[in-house]
């Protein structure tokens, strides 16, 4: 994830060289604006990796024109299933969705792109608050998403327990998020370091 002083095309350069699969940039929280992100893409083409971005529908239309087909695609966050919906809708061509169909420049000489770009871009949805959690069963049944992400953080905040991830009523959500997606058959994604990746892969994150 690039962000804050880090999302420069010198730095995607950098860490095109350790074999990462892809890269977010992180929009949220750092100074990226939409007129950085046609160079990061660029530089993360250079050395092989893919981009995503982050933000909510409304900027998916944007975050996608940079990105090629087959690539990571766009996250989004969402508390019920509407906002998961609404997330496949913005990220997704016709027949599925109505992501604008003006094209893209990543779109250049690939034949069938509209249809290539449905096919191969991946959308994540972010899981920020306990309502989202006490949502999941209804939202992971939502077609057209690849990944249904916890993110402690900010579930933490909404817990009203901001910057307490270890909390046992935090750990308790999480767990009770990973469990609910992976029972599912869906991919479930969650943040980790090194002390927690072989829990967490354990109980079925991908």
């Amino acid at each position: 994830m690039l962000m804050g002083g880090h999302d420069t095309p010198d730095m995607v350069d950098f860490l095109g060289q350790f074999g990462f699969d892809s890269i977010l940039i992180e929009g949220e929280h750092g100074p990226v604006d939409f007129g950085h992100i046609s160079d990061l893409s660029r530089g993360l083409r250079t050395v092989g990796l893919d981009f995503g971005g982050q933000g909510g529908p409304q900027p998916a239309g944007r975050h996608l024109s940079h990105i090629r087909s087959g690539s990571a695609g766009h996250h989004g966050a969402a508390c019920g299933i509407e906002d998961a919906r609404a997330v496949v809708d913005a990220s997704k061509y016709g027949p599925i969705g109505h992501r604008g169909a003006a094209g893209s420049r990543q779109g250049y000489g690939v034949e069938d792109y509209v249809n290539k770009a449905n096919d191969e871009t991946l959308v994540a949805v972010l899981f920020e608050d306990i309502v989202a959690i006490n949502n999941l069963e209804e939202i992971v049944t939502v077609d057209h998403i690849d990944v249904f992400y916890v993110a402690p953080g900010d579930l933490a905040q909404s817990m009203i327990l901001t910057g307490q991830t270890p909390h046992p009523d935090v750990k308790a959500a999480v767990d009770r998020g990973i469990k609910t997606i992976v029972n599912a058959g869906k991919v479930a994604g969650m943040l980790v370091n090194d002390s927690t990746v072989d829990d967490y892969q354990s109980k079925g994150v991908r």
